[in-house]
């Protein structure tokens, strides 16, 4: 039995840029060691997504 979905409801928050704003510019910056590890940690999930896709 196929299911019909007639409505779809997509909802967002405006506004959430000025929060960040405020809690960066505190003056603080993460230190090189945590930027390199999320780095790296962004370029192996990039590199697991685009195994998964060739193996299709």
């Amino acid at each position: 039995m196929p299911v019909e979905i007639r409505e779809l409801v997509i909802r967002a928050e405006v506004g959430g840029q000025e929060q960040r704003r405020e809690g960066s510019s505190s003056g603080t910056r993460p230190a090189p060691e945590d930027k390199e590890a999320l780095i790296a940690e962004c370029i192996e999930r990039i590199m697991q997504i685009l195994q998964e896709r060739e193996e299709r």
